[in-house]
């Protein structure tokens, strides 16, 4: 239900900083004719974008918080989005540079890991694809020799044979990207589990100790007969 709120927010957002300054810039004539008024349209271009640019920042700013703090505290408490966002800014007003701290080294990762990502994908394509280049380089010769011409069949192989050279390269990047994907939610659930004493609770309690069977009860002892 946020995740709706959070983009009809994102929706509503983009329409008044974007429509608002051109409804602004076409009620003033502006754009009749346009070069006779380029110094205002470049200006409120400028000053248009680096309002859209913050607020694009602090709605990922808003999503990240969300997903790393509201919602451990939802699936814990069981509340709303609106009671865990009232109880987490309080942590944050407390402990502001730890949060601000956070943030800016999930931003450097995310950066770092992002252009790692990214190069080892770029020499993974080089790597596959001077095989790749050289099948396809033999399979034209071979079907040339054969006589073979472009008809529905070896279109039809030929996209066969693309999708499946992108599923196994899909399948590579997205093997090469699982330490990323595991480790940042690692590091917020460690991060927050320290302020945050149900999901610290959850974490590092020890695991719930077998029961050790009892022995068995002494035998009955009968009671002494009675002297006659």
């Amino acid at each position: 239900m946020w995740q709706l709120g959070l983009l009809l927010a994102t929706f509503a957002g983009a329409i008044v900083l974007v429509g608002g300054p051109a409804a602004f810039a076409f009620g003033m004539g502006w754009f009749q004719p346009p070069r006779a008024h380029l110094v205002q349209l470049v200006l409120t271009g400028i000053v248009v974008f680096i309002l859209f640019m913050v607020f694009v920042i602090a709605l990922a700013l808003v999503h990240v918080l969300t997903k790393d703090f509201v919602i451990p505290q939802m699936a814990f408490e069981g509340i709303s989005a609106l009671e865990a966002w009232r109880r987490l800014w309080p942590m944050i007003q407390a402990e502001t540079k730890g949060y601000a701290a956070y943030i800016g080294m999930k931003i450097v990762l995310t950066i770092v890991v992002g252009i790692l990502i990214g190069v080892v994908t770029l020499i993974l394509a080089l790597i596959l694809a001077i095989p790749v280049i050289g099948a396809v380089v033999a399979a034209v010769i071979a079907a040339k020799t054969a006589g073979l011409t472009w008809n529905i069949l070896t279109i039809t192989a030929a996209v066969a044979a693309g999708c499946i050279l992108f599923v196994i390269f899909f399948f590579l990047v997205s093997l090469i990207s699982v330490p990323a994907i595991v480790f940042f939610p690692a590091y917020s659930i460690y991060f927050f589990a320290a302020r945050y004493q149900p999901l610290s609770l959850a974490l590092y309690s020890s695991a719930p100790q077998p029961a050790v069977p009892q022995g068995a009860p002494p035998p009955l002892t009968p009671p002494p007969y009675p002297a006659m």
